[in-house]
């Protein structure tokens, strides 16, 4: 989208605004498929659960990564408006609910869609045996998260060296186990992750065959990184160490799943926010924009991300800080952005913000979350 978009919507809307661009959305899910051919794309929904994302990407051919029962239904009432086809047995080409741990309550209501679920521990199967039988279910193993930007491992994930026992535990409970599954961390650019992580997978799934229990699936989780700025190495480069070792190491008849989220929508977003107090401290000027940690910019804590602030406005830069609107010393957006100099009502943005940013938003200090637009639905 251009710069005059932007300032159009944020003139005809107000600030703070996000806006959503689809004809991206479309072209990210492209290149996913274009470059990972065997493995089908389950939209990791956390990342921006927006029904009109979910319609757009099951429109493209995309299924669903859930990990809550709201996000559950969410996908399904979205699908069966689009497809009323979608009312027969919700199949697992659709939705992997792939939450590790699950509420007994939320259990009983999926097991009516015979649910294609994971577990990593002993305790989850004896829940899913009481609340869910009829679930399909897939291993989630651990694997390194080494340089991934968000780790994962510490918190779920079975021992490799535990991995085909539980399989067998839940075979011999009347279970049926379909695959195995990991997540290398999210925005992972250590592309050696992956590597060992196929390699741990084909070991846990020869191990299996062995004792009688192929298995069809590898889900290979999410961690595919956006390009947030230029030291991120090309998806292409990462897809084909992927393929390299999908070749090497399983058989031609493997189902292959993944769970991208960032990679599919965080580039698809921009925000606009605006200048609503200036100042100066210790020599340096502080804009204080009309957004927060608390709302868009909530990467910035829970996911360590930077999003630059950049300005409409043409001028020469000087270091500046800025800070978002609430009360908390926390809600610090930058102390180290380049901008001109700006004036209170002065409009900036931020790009690349589509991911874990307006899903997290909350209304602390009773500012609410910023308007969404949407772009080339």
């Amino acid at each position: 989208m251009t710069r005059e978009q932007l300032q159009a919507i944020a003139e005809e809307r107000g600030t703070p605004v996000v806006v959503i661009d689809h004809d991206i959305i479309r072209r990210n899910y492209a290149a996913f498929r274009k470059n990972l051919p065997r493995v089908q794309a389950y939209y990791a929904v956390k990342a921006n659960p927006a029904p009109e994302i979910i319609r757009t990407l099951y429109r493209a051919g995309a299924s669903f990564d859930v990990a809550s029962m709201p996000e559950f239904m969410l996908v399904y009432d979205n699908i069966q408006h689009l497809d009323a086809r979608a009312q027969q047995d919700f199949i697992w080409d659709k939705i992997v609910y792939a939450n590790p741990i699950k509420p007994q309550k939320t259990l009983e209501a999926l097991n009516q869609y015979k649910p294609l679920v994971t577990f990593d521990n002993p305790s989850e199967l004896d829940k899913i045996k009481q609340h869910a039988p009829d679930a399909g279910l897939i291993l989630r193993l651990r694997v390194p998260n080494t340089g991934s930007m968000v780790e994962l491992s510490s918190k779920f994930g079975c021992d490799p060296g535990d991995a085909v026992g539980l399989i067998e535990a839940a075979f011999g409970m009347g279970l049926v186990v379909e695959g195995v599954s990991f997540h290398v961390g999210s925005q992972c650019t250590n592309f050696h992750n992956f590597v060992q992580a196929f390699g741990i997978a084909s070991a846990v799934m020869r191990e299996a065959a062995s004792r009688g229990h192929k298995l069809k699936i590898l889900d290979i989780g999410g961690g595919f990184p956006a390009p947030y700025n230029r030291h991120v190495k090309p998806f292409s480069a990462l897809a084909r160490t992927i393929n390299a070792e999908i070749r090497r190491l399983f058989p031609s008849d493997t189902e292959f799943l993944a769970e991208p989220g960032r990679f599919l929508v965080a580039t698809a977003a921009t925000l606009v926010a605006r200048i609503i107090g200036k100042a100066v401290r210790d020599g340096k000027t502080c804009y204080y924009i009309d957004d927060s940690v608390y709302h868009t910019y909530s990467g910035i804590i829970f996911d360590h991300c930077h999003y630059s602030v950049k300005s409409f406005k043409r001028g020469a830069a000087e270091v500046c800080a800025v800070f978002g609107q609430t009360c908390d010393g926390l809600d610090t957006i930058s102390h180290s952005e380049q901008l001109p100099d700006l004036d209170i009502g002065d409009i900036v943005y931020s790009e690349d913000i589509g991911a874990y940013s307006n899903a997290s938003s909350t209304w602390f200090n009773g500012f609410p979350p910023a308007q969404v637009v949407h772009i080339n639905e």
